[in-house]
């Protein structure tokens, strides 16, 4: 009936047509809401996302799908945008969640007007520094606001003067049926060369503009680490432009035949390559970084950065090591520490425990159930 706000809004800008981990946390919030009992019916409208996109999520009942994605730029948004006005005017919502800041042009405005409450989800850099005009006003009125990690509430809450008590936190989640502990694939050591090596092992994009994933740290730390242990090998996943300076650099360092660069490796792959890794190092600046979780979830002791979201899936440094992310001197040791053993973090079956108890499914929708129910 009009004037009834009985149905929750999601906005996203795209869930099905590209994967990313943006994507992903977008379909685990899904997930976890159509598991919630006592969450209401959804409209769920997608920017650029088509009908013809693979969708798992297309027969529940409890969400109800809105594409614009078939129309080219500007006429997308003027499409969705057309369709949550009219079910707005309608007095439809009990709140929207907006999936990316860069809605915020659309939907502030709109959840003004209709005096709507808007939930934002935060994922991590975009809000690290001050962010400026609509996107400020949405973050200043917004009634709640969704983050995966401590770090980056702190860093948007001293950026952009926002209130502590507004934040939520929804985890990022592992699938532990699908990243599980299981042994190297032959084809797969063949394929590399991996024959006899200990690995370390990083996933990420080599972006010339993006190389805070610590790719060009682990590099720098080889020679160190290969003076202990002069059987690794570094098994980088992933692609982009900045692939030949790093291989640039390792052939300077003199370690080019212990660096290999796998390039993409499609999704269904992607547990088979965390089996080959002895250890997986990724000194980075994460908002969360999934990748640990996907790591740790396999059995395979990790490293990340001191200073950036992966606080949150390393709890603290109790389940790996976490080391300052431009330092090739406490990247070597500590991946000599691991390499040796002994550490309790390097217990797969414990790692993996650890990692499952407090990032499976389970807890995302336990938080999500505090989030709904409390604003």
């Amino acid at each position: 009936m009009p004037g009834q706000r009985n149905v929750v809004g999601f906005v996203f800008l795209s869930v099905f047509s590209v994967e990313g981990g943006i994507q992903s946390y977008a379909k685990d919030v899904l997930r976890a809401y159509t598991a919630c009992p006592d969450a209401p019916p959804a409209d769920v409208y997608l920017l650029r996302d088509q009908a013809t996109d693979l969708n798992p999520f297309a027969a529940d009942p409890k969400l109800n799908f809105h594409y614009s994605g078939k129309y080219a730029g500007n006429f997308g948004r003027l499409h969705l945008g057309w369709h949550l006005l009219q079910n707005l005017r309608r007095g439809k919502y009990a709140r929207l969640i907006s999936g990316h800041i860069l809605l915020s042009p659309l939907l502030q405005p709109l959840c003004r007007w209709f005096k709507t409450p808007l939930t934002m989800i935060l994922y991590g850099k975009e809000v690290w520094n001050p962010v400026a005009g609509r996107q400020y006003q949405a973050l200043q009125q917004a009634h709640s606001i969704w983050i995966n990690s401590r770090y980056t509430r702190d860093l948007s809450c001293a950026a952009n003067g926002l209130d502590p008590q507004k934040f939520h936190m929804l985890p990022c989640v592992i699938n532990g049926e699908k990243f599980t502990p299981g042994s190297p694939n032959l084809e797969l050591v063949n394929k590399y060369e991996l024959q006899g090596h200990q690995v370390l092992m990083t996933v990420a994009r080599l972006w010339s503009g993006d190389i805070y994933k610590g790719v060009d740290v682990t590099i720098r730390a080889l020679p160190k680490i290969l003076s202990q242990f002069p059987q690794v090998k570094y098994l980088v996943v992933g692609r982009g432009d900045d692939q030949p300076r790093l291989a640039k650099m390792a052939e300077d360092l003199g370690v080019a035949e212990q660096v290999v660069f796998a390039g993409f490796v499609p999704d269904d792959l992607l547990v088979e390559h965390y089996r080959l890794a002895n250890a997986y190092v990724m000194p980075s600046r994460e908002g969360f970084g999934i990748v640990y979780l996907e790591a740790m979830a396999c059995g395979v002791p990790t490293l990340s950065g001191d200073d950036d979201g992966s606080a949150d899936p390393l709890q603290d440094g109790r389940v790996g090591w976490r080391v300052p992310y431009r330092d090739p001197d406490a990247v070597a040791m500590a991946c000599i520490e691991i390499l040796r053993g002994g550490d309790q973090r390097c217990d797969a079956d414990w790692l993996r425990q650890q990692t499952l108890e407090h990032f499976g499914p389970a807890s995302l929708q336990r938080s999500l159930e505090k989030a709904l129910a409390s604003s």
